[in-house]
């Protein structure tokens, strides 16, 4: 009889949308068919990206949004729905900011996550790139792009400033029973920090025992140590009690099935020391996506969206090969 316990699956909604625009009531009839048909297919949860407002310091009505939004999923017959979330910063919100108003209104927004999390998933995952800005590549005063050395130097400030806000905002999401999980995410998208050392380095600096990081397969393969590093990295999270959160992508950020997944690392490293859900995650070229990762791949038809592609995979086939994908490589019964 196999006692391995059940490992959870969720499915990250960046195939469908980068906003689920909580307001739109017609979008949310959308959402809802999108989430009954992959909860039909096996999968347990689901990952959402939270949209960033506008400029506004004023997250209430916001927040309260996303009430309505949980609200309609119950009434849908969704209440056993589970969500984690998907988070980053931007260049008004900037926690690393050197200025202690911005610090403030970073502050503020990322507690409004937290409390959009709590909201959508209970005791649930914020994860993402949320220490630095994301795609915000600093420039010296002659608009000269900062790279290696000096944007290694130029980041240590950053990240003292963002240490209070950070100390901080574990308090708050860990009194909401909402584990912070920060992404690192590759060079060419954003600046640091980009690889699973960086993150644990900057957490290992807070006066707080709580606080995890994200591996995501295809950021380890197109930013990475190798895979030595990689090991002592995941042993060093998990002595730590901070592995909070394993992404399964490819590097293309496209169908996970038949893709270069390094399922040793999987199966090997990860597998046998983390206990939380899997996320599988694939990058639809769909708005904003297409343009900021210069996707020239055709988009996988979404049902209910778009017009069915004959002879060509839709977002569902994509979602239901990819779960096929993980229990082929993993020990995990279903």
């Amino acid at each position: 009889m196999n006692t391995t316990p059940r490992r959870d699956v969720f499915f990250s909604f960046f195939m469908f949308t980068a906003d689920l625009r909580p307001q739109d009531a017609r979008y949310t009839r959308i959402l809802v068919d999108h989430l009954k048909a992959l909860t039909d297919m096996g999968y347990d949860g689901f990952d959402v990206h939270i949209a960033a407002p506008p400029t506004t310091v004023d997250h209430k009505p916001e927040v309260d949004c996303y009430v309505g939004l949980r609200k309609a999923f119950d009434e849908a017959g969704l209440a056993e729905a589970r969500f984690t979330t998907n988070v980053g910063t931007t260049r008004t919100f900037d926690p690393t900011s050197p200025y202690e108003e911005q610090r403030g209104q970073a502050l503020s927004y990322l507690k409004s996550r937290v409390d959009i999390t709590r909201i959508l998933g209970g005791d649930s995952i914020m994860s993402g790139p949320f220490i630095y800005p994301y795609g915000v590549f600093p420039v010296t005063d002659t608009d000269e792009p900062i790279w290696s050395d000096a944007l290694q130097d130029w980041m240590k400030p950053r990240y003292d400033a963002a240490r209070s806000v950070f100390e901080e905002l574990l308090d708050y999401a860990a009194a909401r029973e909402v584990k912070l999980a920060v992404e690192p995410v590759k060079s060419w998208e954003t600046p640091p920090p980009n690889m699973v050392s960086e993150v644990l380095d900057f957490l290992e600096g807070l006066e707080h025992p709580q606080g995890g990081v994200t591996i995501d397969t295809a950021q380890v393969v197109m930013e990475s140590q190798g895979p030595s590093v990689l090991r002592r990295n995941v042993a060093r999270a998990v002595r730590q009690d901070r592995l909070y959160y394993v992404h399964i992508s490819a590097p293309d950020r496209g169908a996970v099935k038949d893709s270069w997944i390094p399922w040793h690392i999987i199966s090997d490293e990860i597998e046998p020391v983390y206990h939380g859900p899997y996320l599988i995650e694939v990058f639809n070229a769909i708005p904003p996506f297409d343009n900021s990762m210069r996707m020239a791949r055709r988009r996988f038809w979404r049902p209910g969206e778009d017009d069915p592609v004959p002879g060509t995979d839709s977002a569902y086939d994509v979602a239901r090969a990819a779960l096929e994908e993980l229990q082929e490589h993993t020990t995990q019964p279903r």
